[in-house]
């Protein structure tokens, strides 16, 4: 791995700050006149559209089988399922405060490497997570109060993403992320088909079928490329700098998102809301910063 241009990744990674909630603004904006079900399966049917030739082209491996493919059907539905109530959830709640609610996933994260990996979870860290949680309820509160059952689906994402973080960290070593992303689309795209027809049928108002008009589709194809930009910069930030110093970068997405909801939609967070976000992000730089001791503390002793 070249991580010798921390520069570059730290730069690519601020693009995909800026470019994943600019697509989840674009989506917000179709949710209103497009059903989800139409909006996620054109995110992924275009995601590999794109990436299949790119990853044959650049000879990166595609295919998996045993262990690693049912991981990897299993890290698809998860962030099917996930990208399909972010999305829900937008038509409820304003951009800034749908993603500072997500932004409890790295709390989740830490329970969840306790609970079932056996990580260590110290008094600073447990602290922070508590903080976190607090400033995701200051969040949560004046949301559910003015929108209902809608401002959970946030926290549900969370948990979704936390889980595909996971599921993604078992199988790291063992593929190339863009070959998985441009598997992921091949996969979502069969699994998403015959649950269109099923829901439509059944008269699901969010997996619909319909004919987007000429405006419709275009937006449709934003989103899709956006979808697929930020995956590519996510990836080549990695690539070019360390996973530690790219992880506190990623919270530079709550202030795009608050941005752009501004610009698209006049929303702007309460005063309750942005003491919330300010404090989540506080505590999950906080904790990233205690990862990044121990981190350098264990590496000193194996010295």
């Amino acid at each position: 791995m070249n991580n010798d241009r921390p520069m570059l990744g730290i730069f690519l990674m601020l693009g995909f700050c800026f470019v994943a909630p600019l697509a989840d603004g674009t989506s917000k904006f179709l949710g209103a006149s497009v059903p989800v079900g139409i909006i996620v399966l054109a995110r992924f049917a275009i995601q590999g559209a794109l990436l299949l030739p790119y990853a044959w082209l650049t000879g990166r491996p595609i295919l998996a089988s045993g262990r690693v493919l049912g991981l990897i059907v299993t890290r698809t539905l998860l962030h099917l399922c996930g990208t399909f109530l972010m999305i829900t959830s937008l038509l409820y709640l304003p951009l800034a405060d749908a993603f500072a609610i997500v932004f409890v996933m790295p709390f989740f994260m830490l329970f969840l490497g306790w609970a079932f990996l056996g990580e260590h979870v110290g008094l600073h860290r447990f602290a922070a997570v508590c903080v976190g949680f607090l400033g995701t309820i200051l969040v949560f509160q004046p949301s559910f109060i003015a929108v209902g059952w809608p401002a959970v689906l946030p926290l549900i994402v969370a948990i979704l993403f936390a889980l595909f973080i996971l599921v993604t960290r078992q199988i790291s070593d063992k593929t190339d992320p863009v070959g998985v992303q441009a598997l992921s689309g091949l996969i979502a795209v069969p699994i998403l088909v015959p649950l269109l027809f099923v829901g439509d049928s059944i008269g699901i108002g969010s997996l619909s079928l319909m004919l987007p008009t000429g405006t419709e589709i275009i937006l449709l194809c934003c989103v899709g490329c956006l979808g697929t930009l930020a995956q590519l910069l996510m990836a080549w930030s990695i690539k070019f700098a360390p996973t530690a110093t790219l992880a506190p970068i990623q919270y530079a997405e709550i202030p795009m998102a608050t941005l752009i909801g501004w610009l698209m939609f006049r929303e702007f967070p309460n005063g309750l809301a942005g003491l919330g976000i300010c404090l989540t992000i506080g505590a999950g730089l906080y904790v990233i910063q205690r990862e990044q001791s121990n981190a350098r503390r264990l590496k000193q002793t194996q010295l």
